[in-house]
């Protein structure tokens, strides 16, 4: 349908796994400097140059070096889908998210990405009596849980955010999952780096009108550190970042890909400990047991460890 002119190659599990670790501390550092810009700059203002200046870089990129390959030559349906698929499913993740940092505590927010797994799973179909379903199940409810342990002190006692922000909170971990699933479905024709540089500027395009309302509103006064803070967002939270997870979205199911998800919080509260000086309490470490053991319950090859007669429910 679409020419792509590549030869694909198996993937290299191994390589997937390092790819979305480094993901997830990228996030979790982005994360951070979004919280720290959209309590100074308007939110969607700020996704927008996010998205537009990501985008823009990865475009000269792609015609300016041999970094990322050769691009596949897009056929205007494929143009049409990736500005009603991926372009317009990460313009209202942003908007979400970015509104959701804005009002409600960066935890919070993490603890609605941590349930991303979940939704995913309830896309692909619900359980069934089979090994591959119990441990999917399984390792989301692991990941879950080490999730809920690390920051349900923190919903407890806290008394800032509103409810406003906890309702985009939890909108942000649905939409999250769908612009996952909307990647991988343009997966199988494009590149993840080509997704990416295509999905962001067009992204801030659908974005930039709701960008001008804000701007009548709100000024942006640029001062050094916020700029340092867009440019990572940029290049680490963006450029790399949602390269190496669409890679990711590319070879493995979303539900797979999302239980990395859920190490997003640690990454955050790690993030936070080195940036912001917070300190580290013991429920971080057993939640770390309670998701480090749902990511092995999801990846691990029990065949492989028991051997091939290993087929529970069958």
């Amino acid at each position: 349908m679409f020419d792509s002119g590549r030869v694909e190659t198996k993937p290299n599990h191994g390589v997937i796994a390092a790819g979305l670790l480094l993901a997830v501390i990228l996030f979790g550092a982005n994360n951070i400097g979004v919280k720290v810009l959209v309590q100074v700059w308007p939110p969607i203002t700020t996704g927008c140059m996010r998205f537009m200046a990501a985008g823009l870089l990865m475009l000269a990129l792609f015609r300016y070096t041999k970094w990322f390959g050769g691009q596949t030559r897009l056929t205007n349906e494929m143009k049409t889908l990736l500005w009603r698929r991926s372009g317009l499913s990460l313009a209202v993740y942003i908007v979400i998210f970015n509104w959701a940092l804005r009002l409600a505590e960066l935890s919070h927010v993490a603890v609605y990405l941590g349930a991303a797994p979940v939704w995913a799973l309830l896309w692909e179909g619900p359980p069934r009596k089979n090994w591959a379903s119990l441990q999917r199940y399984g390792a989301a409810a692991f990941a879950f849980c080490g999730v809920l342990i690390l920051f349900l002190p923190t919903l407890r006692h806290s008394n800032s955010g509103g409810l406003l922000g906890e309702i985009l909170g939890l909108a942000a971990s649905v939409l999250w999952t769908n612009f996952g699933r909307q990647c991988r479905s343009l997966g199988k024709e494009l590149s993840p780096t080509e997704i990416a540089a295509h999905t962001f500027w067009r992204a801030a395009v659908l974005l930039a009108p709701l960008a001008i309302v804000e701007l009548c509103r709100q000024s942006i006064h640029f001062t050094s550190q916020l700029v340092l803070a867009q440019l990572f967002c940029i290049i680490g939270g963006s450029v790399v970042a949602f390269g190496l997870w669409n890679y990711g979205l590319r070879h493995w199911q979303t539900s797979q890909v999302y239980l990395f998800n859920n190490l997003i919080p640690l990454s955050n509260m790690a993030w936070a400990n080195v940036c912001l000086n917070e300190p580290v309490t013991p429920q971080f470490w057993i939640s770390t047991a309670f998701i480090a053991s749902g990511v092995l319950l999801g990846q691990a090859n029990w065949q492989k460890v028991f051997g091939a007669r290993w087929q529970p429910f069958d």
